[in-house]
């Protein structure tokens, strides 16, 4: 479509004249400086509307974090207050999703300058990132090498999390209007539970939402500002084409014959078990939607563990990973595949993959 309408050359290579091409549109100005732009918006896929803010908001930012960009200049709140609520439970919903984006961007050390706002029957909020930059602060995204290997700061799993939080809660509900039927998902959970030990409690459901909130709530504001000190060659995150369906869509943007072998797929614990149980999210398959993901960065071996390294300690210190709730606790980042020679450009997975449970 974008190649009929002359705005893409239908096969994301490159961002050249103009053309449209992964996470961020980058154009030189007249004066020599980069811009850097991107906009996002969010659904509501949380039960507190101040955590939607903060997820919309670290949503936006991904995208120039994508491009190893340290600083957003400022930001553009795009917001739509709920038609369908009582007036006053749109006051107050609309009132924390706007909190919980201006918190997020209070911790990214930029700036809301303005925005655009309607009435929707959904609860929708986002905005529109830019930075302004020069040639060596950003990481450009087509320059991945043979011999590179792909590191990816964040798990995955949350659109399982998420899903397995609203059976419940949907459970819940109907059981306490009468209804018994309950949730027919949920109710598979349950009919599992009764086969021996128990498949999934009420209590590891929480901790799987909790962790998949954690994730997408999370900025990549570390993870991005350390890409250009250990010289990473590409990057992009990983958001609503899942792990695969993105280390693709990096691929397509090289600039030599590259393609990438995935062999970890670190995954939220318990996400696995609910998609080869109970529905099928394609999770092993690399294809399971993300929301606010990581980073998927392309460097050599070297730096990548040098990378991990700073970034573990770095997250360590910032989030206080080390209280007791946290112990043995797996945050990451993980290196999670390599970059090899490919003509097709193609993103595959290794017959030997590893599937983690974070």
């Amino acid at each position: 479509m974008l190649s009929s309408l002359a705005l893409g050359d239908g096969n994301n290579l490159g961002t050249a004249d103009g053309r449209i091409a992964l996470d961020c549109s980058i154009r030189e100005t007249r004066q020599g400086h980069y811009v850097i732009s991107t906009t996002d918006f969010f659904f509501p896929l949380v039960d507190s509307p101040y955590l939607q803010g903060r997820i919309g908001a670290a949503n936006v930012l991904s995208d120039l974090y994508a491009e190893g960009v340290q600083h957003c200049d400022f930001v553009l709140m795009l917001l739509a207050a709920s038609l369908d609520m009582t007036p006053q439970d749109r006051t107050i919903c609309t009132n924390l999703m706007v909190r919980g984006f201006r918190d997020a961007c209070t911790e990214a050390e930029t700036t809301i300058t303005g925005g655009q706002t309607v009435l929707n029957p959904w609860a929708i909020i986002g905005g529109v990132a830019t930075s302004v930059v020069t040639r060596d602060e950003y990481v450009s995204s087509d320059g991945a090498c043979v011999g590179d290997v792909i590191v990816l700061t964040k798990p995955i799993g949350t659109q399982i999390a998420v899903n397995v939080h609203e059976w419940r809660k949907r459970h819940e509900k109907k059981a306490k209007n009468g209804d018994t039927t309950g949730d027919k998902n949920w109710n598979k959970i349950l009919e599992q539970n009764k086969n021996g030990d128990e498949f999934l409690t009420v209590s590891e459901s929480e901790i799987m939402m909790h962790a998949a909130v954690r994730s997408m709530s999370k900025l990549n504001r570390f993870g991005s500002k350390l890409m250009t000190k250990h010289n990473a060659h590409a990057g992009t995150d990983v958001t609503g084409f899942g792990l695969l369906g993105h280390a693709q869509n990096l691929m397509d943007n090289q600039i030599a014959k590259v393609g990438i072998e995935l062999h970890t797929f670190p995954c939220i614990a318990n996400t696995l078990k609910i998609n080869d149980n109970i529905m099928n999210f394609r999770l092993r398959d690399g294809y399971s939607a993300e929301t606010s993901g990581g980073l998927m960065i392309s460097m050599t071996e070297a730096d990548a563990i040098a990378y991990c390294a700073e970034l573990r300690e770095v997250e360590t210190v910032a989030y206080n990973y080390n209280t007791s709730s946290d112990a043995g606790t797996d945050f990451g980042p993980w290196i999670i595949g390599r970059v090899v020679e490919s003509a097709d450009r193609k993103a595959t997975i290794t017959e030997d993959a590893v599937y983690l449970e974070v």
